[in-house]
């Protein structure tokens, strides 16, 4: 299931430019769509910015795959993240002339490098929302970097000044 808001609105040309960022509403991700976005404007290039939902972290709670509109619900969630992630990371700054949120069910790292196939470039934050704190590079980013097709930038953690 896809579910896709368009934050900004152009004029479509083919073989468009695309830069694909992933997030989890983690401060590394916001990092990540700043990165993105600058590098979007340089290259002239389309951003999305995609969130990766699933049903297995939701269990626990009581979501059913087996109803539609807990489906509906979770997709939703994910897009309004995304468009959280994208307002707090982007505030007072230019945006890309072309950028858009998808939210789409399955693994994070699988989501990303199947959404990237065919873009410039795929950038991750070094570290998410995983329980391992200690590590350098999550698990997303790690198989982001063996696995997708196109150049893959990870952005390391923002380091306060002081």
């Amino acid at each position: 299931m896809t579910d896709t808001t368009d934050m900004t609105d152009t004029t479509d040309t083919t073989m468009r430019r695309r830069i694909v960022v992933g997030t989890d509403g983690s401060s590394g991700a916001e990092a990540a769509i700043r990165w993105a976005a600058d590098e979007a404007i340089t290259r002239h290039a389309d951003l999305e910015v995609v969130v990766a939902w699933d049903f297995v972290a939701k269990w626990a709670v009581g979501y059913n795959p087996e109803w539609p509109e807990d489906a509906e619900h979770l997709a939703s969630d994910a897009v309004t993240l995304g468009e959280r992630s994208v307002a707090t990371a982007l505030e007072g700054r230019t945006r890309p002339d072309r950028l858009t949120v998808h939210a789409i069910q399955g693994p994070a790292a699988l989501v990303l490098t199947t959404h990237a196939r065919g873009a410039d470039l795929l950038v991750v934050g070094s570290r998410g929302r995983g329980g391992f704190a200690t590590l350098l590079l999550g698990s997303v980013g790690n198989a982001c970097v063996h696995h997708a097709t196109c150049p893959t930038v990870v952005i390391p953690p923002v380091m306060p000044v002081g």
